[in-house]
C-alpha cells in the first residue's frame, strides 16, 4: 500500500450497493496479505436497535470483517457531525497505526465531510441552541424550516423540512456568525488526509424503482415491528432516532396518523428525494471516482482504481 494513500472511501446516494462493495474490496485486501477493517459513516447505523429500516448488515452479512461506529448510541442520544468527526478519525488513526487499512462507508453527507474534510465546525451557543429547541418544541419543524428558508434559503434547500434537529443547528449558526450556514463550510475541498474516494450511483429511473422496492422490504421485514419495540427504550424522545426516514413514518402508523400505505409511500417520497439530495452534495467534492452500480465490469473498475492509488489487491 502506497504511504500517500491509506484511507478509502465509499459514498453515494442511499440504496446502491455501499456497503456489498466495501465488503469486497476489504476482502480483495485481505486476500493479498494486508487487512481492511469498515468504518460506518451511515448517522442512523451508529443507534442500538435500528436496523431494518438502516439496512444494517447483520454479524453474519458481514463476513468476518470488522465494522466500527455501529450500534455505539443509544437512541436517546443526539448525533451530530462535530461529534462524529472525533471519534471517526480517531479510529481511523487507529487503525492505520496498525498498518490496517480503514474503509469509511456510507451517504450521510455531512458526516462524511466531516471526517475527509479539512474544517471545524462552528462552536455552539448553549443559550441560544435553548431557545430555538424550545421554539421547535412549541412551533414544530415545519414552522423553523420556514424561518430558515428567510434566513438562508440555500440552506433550507439541503435540509429536510421535518427534520427539526439540522434546522435549529442551521439556524444556530447563521444567528451565531452573521453567515449563510453554507459559509461554514470551506468553498474548496481540502482533504483531512489523502484518501480514494469511490462513489456509487446508476441511473435515476433505476433507483428511484430500486428505492420503492427497499422501502417495501423494510416494511415487509418487520420496520414496524422493530419500532414498536423501541418505544419503551425512548425512541420518541431521540431528537434524532425519532427524525430517520421510515422511523417517523412508522411512529406515525403506529400512531394512527398514517396508514400502512400512507407511510410506506411518504418512506418511498423522502427516500428518493433525500437520494436526490445526496446527489446534489457528492456531486461537489472532485475527489470521487463515480462508478456505475448496475455495471457487469463494477469489481474490475473498483479492481483498477485501487491498484492505481497504490493499494495491493488481490482480483475483485
Amino acid at each position: 500500500m502506497s504511504l500517500a494513500t491509506s484511507l478509502i472511501a465509499v459514498v453515494g446516494p442511499t440504496g446502491t450497493g455501499k456497503s456489498g462493495l466495501a465488503l469486497d474490496i476489504a476482502q480483495a485486501i485481505n486476500r493479498s496479505g494486508g487487512k481492511a477493517e469498515i468504518v460506518n459513516c451511515d448517522s442512523m447505523q451508529l443507534y442500538r436497535g435500528m436496523d431494518v429500516g438502516t439496512a444494517k448488515l447483520r454479524l453474519d452479512e458481514r463476513q468476518g470483517i470488522e465494522h466500527h461506529l455501529i450500534d455505539v448510541l443509544d437512541i436517546t442520544e443526539e448525533s451530530t457531525a462535530a461529534d462524529y468527526q472525533d471519534v471517526a478519525r480517531a479510529k481511523i488513526e487507529a487503525l492505520q497505526s496498525k498498518s490496517i487499512t480503514p474503509i469509511l462507508v456510507g451517504g450521510s453527507m455531512l458526516y462524511i465531510a466531516a471526517v475527509l474534510n479539512n474544517f471545524e465546525f462552528p462552536a455552539r451557543d448553549a443559550v441560544l441552541r435553548a431557545d430555538l429547541e424550545l421554539e421547535l418544541t412549541e412551533n414544530g419543524p415545519l414552522a423553523m424550516h420556514a424561518r430558515l428558508a428567510e434566513i438562508d434559503p440555500v440552506a433550507a434547500s439541503r435540509i429536510t423540512a421535518q427534520n427539526g434537529r439540522r434546522t435549529v443547528r442551521a439556524l444556530e449558526i447563521v444567528l451565531l456568525t452573521g453567515e449563510p450556514f453554507a459559509a461554514a463550510l470551506p468553498d474548496e475541498v481540502v482533504s483531512w488526509q489523502p484518501v480514494l474516494e469511490i462513489g456509487l450511483n446508476g441511473d435515476r429511473s433505476d433507483l428511484v424503482q430500486r428505492l420503492e422496492r427497499r422501502v417495501l422490504q423494510m416494511w415487509n421485514a418487520g420496520l414496524l415491528e422493530e419500532v414498536e419495540g423501541l418505544l419503551p427504550l425512548g425512541i420518541r424522545e431521540g431528537r434524532t432516532a425519532s427524525q430517520a426516514i421510515g422511523y417517523a413514518q412508522a411512529l406515525a402508523q403506529l400512531d394512527g396518523e398514517f396508514s400502512e400505505d400512507e407511510a410506506i409511500a411518504d418512506t418511498v417520497r423522502l427516500t428518493q428525494k433525500y437520494a436526490r439530495r445526496q446527489m446534489s452534495w457528492f456531486r461537489r467534492d472532485p475527489r470521487i471516482n463515480w462508478l456505475d452500480y448496475r455495471d457487469s465490469g463494477l469489481l474490475t473498475k473498483t479492481n483498477d482504481l485501487l491498484r492505481t492509488h497504490g493499494f495491493e489487491v488481490s482480483r475483485l
